[in-house]
């Protein structure tokens, strides 16, 4: 991969416009100590000449940390268009929902329950999404070198009363793996940030980039923590039984935003 020239503030920039509303994070209820970070995928089904496209929609997090029966999702402004009712969502039969995605560590939830747990409390989600666009495809990934390459975590921290979970984006690197296949984040995450997505900045002429959401940053396993990329991801979503895929839905797609010169 040729060497990144833009700058660590104009890809986070560029991470935060496009991608702020994309992350939820969620914890085991009743002071729990699994905590995680989920985020908005929409993978694209059709798109015609005119640009008009359907997609079905999922949450993403690594499926280790689902498996428990009541889930607290935090909520922040921004999120709905309205006023919310509370400041967090309680999940029952959480781990029921969770699909796994083979073995790469990831699972969806079709939104439709969180849609309709929305509809309830009288208010509708307001979110950004991980689309066709920005998820990395089998091209992105093979510019990557070895590296260090640099990398942004874009997570939700564990505060000091459990609750306040801030979003944050966290800097460090990815190198390939021993298998010369996968991913490893080589630096530090804080807390809460497992499940979370990964971008990277790939270089384009002069000083500018194409922001890439490259995968799903799981548990720590010894050093590092492994990254999930999304070109495993998106397979694997494509070969979900259709009855499984059911409760994502279907909707027209918003576009997508993922090219960003440097400021």
């Amino acid at each position: 991969m040729p060497e990144q020239t833009a700058d660590h503030g104009s890809i986070i920039d560029a991470i935060v416009s496009s991608s702020g509303r994309c992350t939820l994070p969620y914890q085991q209820a009743h002071r729990g100590d699994a905590f995680g970070t989920a985020f908005w995928f929409n993978d694209l089904l059709t798109e015609d000449d005119d640009g008009n496209a359907t997609y079905r929609q999922y949450l993403l997090t690594a499926g280790a940390l689902t498996r428990y029966d009541l889930a607290e999702i935090r909520l922040r402004p921004g999120l709905s268009e309205t006023a919310m009712s509370a400041g967090a969502l309680m999940m029952l039969r959480f781990q029921e929902g969770w699909i796994p995605l083979g073995d790469s560590g990831v699972s969806v939830l079709p939104t439709a329950v969180l849609h309709a747990l929305a509809r309830r409390k009288k208010w509708a989600w307001a979110t950004d999404e991980i689309t066709d666009g920005t998820a990395a495809t089998t091209e992105d990934i093979a510019r990557l070198g070895d590296g260090p390459i640099p990398a942004y975590v874009l997570g939700h921290d564990v505060g000091a009363d459990r609750t306040q979970r801030e979003q944050a984006v966290i800097v460090g690197n990815v190198v390939r793996g021993s298998d010369g296949q996968g991913f490893v984040w080589a630096s530090l995450a804080p807390k809460g940030c497992a499940g979370a997505p990964v971008f990277v900045g790939l270089h384009l002429e002069e000083n500018r980039f194409q922001l890439v959401c490259l995968g799903v940053l799981l548990p720590s396993e010894g050093p590092g923590h492994p990254v999930a990329t999304f070109d495993r991801i998106r397979a694997a979503v494509r070969e979900l039984p259709e009855q499984s895929a059911a409760g994502a839905g279907t909707a027209p797609a918003a576009k997508s935003r993922w090219w960003r010169g440097r400021r």
